[in-house]
């Protein structure tokens, strides 16, 4: 089974699906950077931005962004929408189990990340899923859809 991404939408499910997380305010974003220059950095500056509740996770940060990092997603003291993944395909297993466990309603893996057989326990889990894709990207192509028509 091939992994479901946002950039080959089927029948208008992965639209509906990337739509429904945007309506999500929580994301924790895996990998965060305290350097501007890296994406997992100015993604999440952009989603905080744009008015989302931005988790910084980071084991060796105390703070990116003005917020508070954890070193994971167990430590977070509060509920969390989206886990939105800036780590190596090889190793985002155990972050879609850990997503699972927190309860998180849907997992997104950045550009070139995908883990099948991850994306499909979290599926199983009841999470919405998106693989090999930029929110950033996808956020700001939904924004501009969405003043062309009117919503």
């Amino acid at each position: 089974m091939e992994p479901v991404s946002c950039r080959v939408p089927s029948g208008g499910g992965a639209e509906n699906i990337v739509e429904r997380i945007f309506a999500l305010r929580t994301i924790a974003v895996v990998g965060c950077s305290p350097k501007p220059e890296r994406p997992s950095h100015y993604v999440a500056a952009y989603l905080k931005e744009q008015g989302y509740r931005i988790i910084p996770v980071n084991p060796g940060q105390k703070e990116i962004l003005g917020e508070e990092c954890f070193p994971s997603l167990s430590a977070i003291h509060e509920p969390v929408d989206v886990v939105d993944v800036f780590r190596r395909s090889e190793q985002v297993l155990p972050i879609i189990q850990e997503a699972i466990a927190v309860k998180a309603k849907a997992l997104w893996l950045q550009d070139e990340i995908t883990h099948p057989e991850g994306e499909a326990l979290a599926r199983e889990a009841g999470l919405m899923v998106v693989s090999n894709d930029c929110m950033l990207r996808r956020h700001y192509q939904h924004q501009r859809k969405g003043e062309n028509y009117g919503k």
